[in-house]
């Protein structure tokens, strides 16, 4: 017998192997396996058992590296998606399997340290440890900053420590420790309260009949539920899960970031008798193969996760929720496949005859125009579930410069109204998309822009560590004193703000205010991002400052005042899809106030107050903006109204990369239909990342079938030398 078996290289065809007879009854399709080539060992997946081999030279298995990995529906969604996406199959493989499925690793655990001697105590102890164990005082040191306890990874980071000295504080009954419980079996060790379905509206409930129905009738069918933010999405989820489960069938819900899966959790495991599993990136290797093991054996009924999770071997699936189903973080653009897993759970759905349950509140141009083509069945629900939706000003900052003579980043009736929340025991959040303190450093004597060495980006400043950092390759640097391109002594200037600077401005205005600050810098450590939502929603800070996470279907009871510091950024940005992104960004992160008992206000500070998109946001009229958009993308011809794919070329040598890109989209251009476009090969947004140049080339047309076959002839002539990559992007987010 042989196994055809796809390795995990960037290799486009299947390779025969032959099957020792003690692994006869081990080696079937989906199986993980480990096969010779070329003096190495090599991870593959089987794809098919076969009794007659046509290779001349058949080397056998190595070894069964794990159990049965991928279902059928799954093997037959990695042939559909290196079709679709022009990717090797075993590149789609690799992706759909967590590296600690193909790797069979063990699960680690996470810890949580807490202090177990009072603070005088450990003060006391510090003094006796500064000289006989430095290392271990630098701990306690830590440990007296902190409010209640610390994850061990961020002690060690803080301390700068191995973690033999914090088990010596441990050893020493200074410090004790606590096992953070893993999200993926979220009903575990949780005290919870079941509860009784909610009583729907007239638009909630037909909405919801129609989802009853293709449930019941079963067959492949796609819904997109478009309703205001606090419409009672959720609710009409979880009924129709309930449903799901009542037919024997199970379910994938995606949420487009880690913030939402634990607020999820707490809504649906006061419903659901039947275990979830949660899938995200911040899962290790171990925890995600538990995780994948306990859904593939039938003992998870459902699974919550981020995009990834649409890949989970759930058998008998039969309801695909897409929640926020226009957030551009459902596509994958870190390497091939670049993968849309809204379209891929779509595609899942049709190929395991499921219902596929899309949701938004700021519908994709795409989605909203499929279903009015009624290639979707539409739900509108134009209401929120209790609360009214809030009342949006919009604050001209030219004015407000006026004002203060000067730049300011608060206007003053946003602080008043802060003030009033804080001091009644309201909440509030600001919105501002750039993390860091000052977002740029220049020269006061020759202008120039401190960049990245390494990649064609500015550096951010950040205060609290000191840096200024590249947020692009993550590479630090101490502020230089002296201007490296005119040698002019302190006349580094320090401008631009990001969250970090709002967190410090705000604390100055308002001496005593607590607040919280969330992104990327905030959030680093495992389980950081959870307990910081879970302390605001408790009460412990008076304004949650925070980027795009805190953007998306947050569900905060006592936030009624949301502002939004620089609405304008991205005008800027030179991409058909920017007013789309801006008009969705706004109206999300409005939909956060006012979702409790006390109505909700939202301001809007922008230096282009009469703007149509900012108007329209302002006024939460999708319908308005969508019909304005949709004639936009019409004239010029963008989607839906054709395809684009983007073909980007990578190298470490810039004069390389250019010609490369040059000559293959010249042989592309002329081996495609008259009517179709090649654009110009031009660098990308980000022209050099981490050492290596970038540039792109647009493909545009009615179909992608030509653009398809006209890649792949390109590709056979061997256009490219082995110093310059070529990846394929089709329905980028972005054409930069």
């Amino acid at each position: 017998m042989y196994a055809s078996v796809i390795l995990e290289l960037s290799i486009e065809k299947a390779l025969d192997y032959l099957i020792p007879e003690p692994l006869l009854g081990m080696v079937h399709k989906g199986v993980a396996v480990e096969v010779p080539l070329r003096g190495h060992i090599q991870r593959g997946i089987v794809i098919d058992v076969k009794e007659v081999s046509a290779a001349a030279k058949v080397l056998p298995i190595h070894r069964v590296v794990t159990d049965i990995v991928l279902t059928a529906d799954l093997l037959e969604l990695a042939l559909w998606m290196a079709k679709y996406y022009m990717t090797p199959l075993g590149r789609v493989l690799k992706t759909m399997l967590p590296a600690g499925v193909r790797k069979n690793t063990q699960a680690k655990q996470q810890y949580y340290i807490m202090r177990k001697v009072s603070r005088e105590v450990l003060r006391k102890e510090v003094v006796t440890l500064r000289d006989s164990a430095p290392q271990q005082a630098a701990v306690l040191d830590v440990m007296l900053r902190v409010r209640k306890g610390i994850l061990h990874t961020e002690l060690l980071e803080k301390a700068e420590v191995l973690p033999s000295s914090v088990k010596g504080c441990i050893d020493k009954g200074l410090l004790s420790f606590d096992i953070v419980r893993s999200d993926r079996s979220p009903l575990q060790g949780q005290e919870y309260f079941m509860s009784k379905p909610k009583i729907l509206r007239d638009e909630q409930q037909q909405s919801l009949d129609r989802i009853n129905n293709s449930l019941e009738r079963g067959g492949f069918h796609t819904h997109l539920i478009f309703g205001v933010t606090g419409s009672g999405k959720t609710e009409i989820y979880i009924q129709a899960i309930t449903k799901a489960l009542q037919l024997g069938k199970n379910v994938i819900m995606l949420v487009p970031e880690i913030s939402l899966t634990e607020q999820t959790i707490e809504r649906f495991r006061c419903r659901f008798h039947e275990s979830l599993t949660v899938l995200h990136h911040r899962l290790s290797d171990g925890e995600r193969k538990e995780a994948w093991e306990v859904i593939r054996e039938g003992k998870s009924r459902i699974v919550i996760g981020a995009r990834s999770a649409i890949f989970s071997p759930m058998p008998a699936l039969g309801l695909i929720i897409v929640d926020e189903e226009h957030e551009h973080s459902y596509k994958h653009t870190d390497g091939s496949p670049c993968y849309q897993a809204r379209d891929v759970a779509i595609m899942r759905a049709k190929l395991t005859h499921a219902t596929a349950l899309l949701g938004s509140a700021t519908p994709a141009i795409e989605s909203y125009h499929n279903a009015r083509l009624d290639k979707y069945t539409l739900s509108a629900l134009k209401e929120r579930s209790a609360a009214k939706l809030p009342c949006v000003h919009i604050v001209d900052m030219k004015r407000e410069f006026e004002k203060a003579k000067g730049y300011t980043i608060f206007s003053d009736s946003l602080l008043t109204k802060i003030d009033a929340r804080r001091k009644v025991g309201e909440q509030s959040i600001l919105f501002l998309n750039r993390r860091g303190f000052h977002t740029e450093l220049s020269c006061a004597s020759c202008g120039q822009v401190l960049m990245c060495e390494h990649c064609s980006a500015k550096l951010t400043f950040h205060k609290a560590a000191g840096v200024a950092s590249c947020h692009l390759c993550s590479k630090a640097i101490s502020p230089p004193t002296m201007c490296p391109f005119c040698r002019a002594v302190a006349s580094i200037k320090y401008q631009g703000m990001g969250t970090e600077k709002v967190q410090s401005v705000l604390s100055a205005i308002f001496p005593g205010i607590e607040t919280l600050r969330i992104d990327a810098d905030t959030t680093k450590h495992k389980g950081s991002l959870e307990m910081q939502l879970r302390e605001f929603r408790s009460g412990k800070a008076d304004v949650l400052i925070g980027t795009q996470m805190i953007a998306k279907g947050l569900h905060f009871p006592e936030v009624t005042l949301v502002g939004v510091l620089n609405a304008d950024a991205h005008f800027y940005i030179p991409d058909f899809r920017a007013t789309e992104q801006l008009f969705q960004l706004i109206t999300q992160v409005a939909g956060r106030a006012g979702r409790g008992a006390s109505p909700g206000e939202v301001i809007i500070q922008t230096a282009t107050p009469e703007h149509p998109v900012i108007r329209q946001a302002a006024a939460q009229d999708y319908e308005a903006f969508f019909t304005s958009e949709i004639e936009t993308r019409k004239t010029f011809g963008f989607p839906p109204f054709c395809r684009i794919v983007k073909i980007l070329f990578t190298g470490k040598v810039e004069r390389f990369v250019g010609e490369a890109a040059h000559r293959y989209a010249q042989a592309l251009a002329r081996l495609l239909p008259p009517q179709y476009i090649c654009h110009p090969v031009v660098p990308a947004g980000h022209s050099k990342i981490k050492d290596t140049f970038r540039y792109v080339c647009i493909v545009r047309g009615a179909s992608q079938q030509p653009i398809r076959t006209a890649i792949a002839a390109c590709d056979a002539k061997d256009l490219l030398p082995a110093s310059v990559q070529r990846f394929v992007d089709v329905d980028p987010v972005s054409i930069t």
